[in-house]
């Protein structure tokens, strides 16, 4: 039934704006950029981006390994900040 995918969709959207909110590019999810974040840094957000890092726990206790599963090869590169 295509009405279940509707909140879904909503919520893809709206974690999309978030990201294009915080300076992000607009078709990548906060989980996407912030998978990108922790393999640039080697594993783990720095310690400067508290805000990131408690996120990403978050996500993790969610589900493990979160940020690293849901990476966007193909986005980001419209970013304001955080560009690949």
């Amino acid at each position: 039934m295509k009405i279940a995918r509707w909140p879904m969709n909503i919520l893809l959207s709206l974690d999309q704006l978030l990201n294009s909110v915080l300076g992000g590019d607009p078709d990548e999810t906060v989980s996407s950029r912030l998978g990108r974040i922790k393999v640039k840094f080697g594993g783990r957000i720095p310690w400067t981006r508290p805000v990131a890092r408690l996120t990403d726990m978050v996500m993790d206790w969610i589900q493990k390994g979160h940020s690293i599963k849901a990476i966007e090869k193909d986005e980001g590169k419209r970013g304001v900040i955080d560009r690949p």
